[in-house]
């Protein structure tokens, strides 16, 4: 029988149709073919791109070259961005309406000089390499008064929306914070008025006891399938010390590049190479320390189409069962 779960941090109802349930590959759909073309984000290829913000050498230095090869990461702005970061956000109304200049941030971290490499190919210590990025990056706009938050995403295949196959995350800068991390903070912050605890912790430590929806976990990190997940296979990557800003997380950084690299190591064993997004959910820039949030990635692979039920009721339908997804994931080996 189907069952409705709701979410215990931003209480989102999800139904969960096992009757439809179906084997991990009948989830699969073909894949487009990969796009042919010089690829701008290769070494070699750098005057194709706006000039580097950040860059990773093995030599980095006095004499090192600024936007020529021998990188092994590099962050530039986007080409063509979603904002634009010179100018005033002047905020104005017009009657009931609200309106704001598009004023923000673009970037995007290549995150290996290696064409033919996913983020699950990488080594962990590149791995940290890309997470470091992520923090530098955080960092140095978190100095912008106009910034509120900072969205981290990677979409992974065409399917998922990338528009190049060279490895690569993008970040945008944004004057608001965003309303579904408004909600996600809101939720966590009300179950800890209530409770007097971080509603993810909670959710580590039920996980790590029940172990029926639990992944993998190390020192640092825990992966799981969330109890009431909005797509087939979603897969958080949560801390297991409490902290609200990915920022403060750099010690743990060997940890959450092992965890990051097993989750999409078994999604991809398991689903033949899945297109995924997978998203940085982190404090904005004003929450800082706060004792209710907690920095997390969630991962979602690209297996069901949100259709007319979703848009008009707010309700996803999920036909895999987080804890089947979980077993099938846990008997993957790498």
């Amino acid at each position: 029988m189907p069952e409705l779960r709701k979410d215990p941090i931003v209480n989102r109802w999800v139904i969960i149709a096992s009757e439809r349930s179906r084997r991990p590959l009948d989830l699969v759909e073909p894949r487009e073919a990969p796009r042919p073309g010089l690829c701008p984000f290769c070494p070699g290829q750098e005057d194709k791109t706006p000039p580097e913000i950040l860059a990773y050498r093995p030599h980095d230095g006095p004499g090192a070259r600024r936007d020529a090869p021998g990188w092994r990461l590099r962050v530039f702005p986007n080409r063509y961005p979603a904002l634009v970061v010179e100018g005033e956000l002047d905020r104005h109304g017009e009657g009931v309406y609200d309106r704001m200049n598009g004023i923000g941030a673009h970037e995007v971290i290549v995150e290996t000089p290696d064409h033919g490499k996913t983020l699950a190919d990488l080594a962990e210590p590149e791995i940290e390499s890309v997470l470091a990025a992520y923090r530098d990056r955080l960092v140095d706009l978190r100095r912008d008064l106009r910034f509120k938050y900072v969205m981290i995403f990677k979409n992974q295949g065409v399917a998922a929306g990338a528009s190049l196959e060279h490895p690569h995350s993008q970040l945008i800068a944004l004057p608001v914070t965003p309303k579904v991390v408004s909600e996600e903070i809101e939720g966590a912050r009300e179950y800890f008025r209530f409770k007097e605890r971080c509603v993810f912790c909670d959710i580590v430590k039920q996980e790590r006891r029940e172990r029926t929806r639990l992944v993998f976990e190390n020192d640092a990190c825990v992966v799981v399938e969330p109890y009431a997940p909005k797509f087939p296979f979603e897969t958080w990557v949560l801390p297991k010390r409490h902290l609200s800003a990915f920022e403060n997380a750099h010690h743990e950084f060997g940890g959450i590049a092992n965890a990051l690299r097993v989750a999409l190591g078994k999604l991809r064993r398991a689903l033949d190479d899945p297109p995924y997004n997978y998203i940085l959910h982190t404090s904005p820039f004003d929450q800082h320390g706060n004792p209710f949030y907690h920095w997390h990635i969630e991962i979602m692979p690209t297996l069901s189409r949100v259709a007319g039920f979703e848009w008009g009721s707010g309700f996803y339908i999920n036909p895999t069962p987080p804890e089947e997804a979980a077993r099938f994931l846990r008997e993957i080996s790498l």
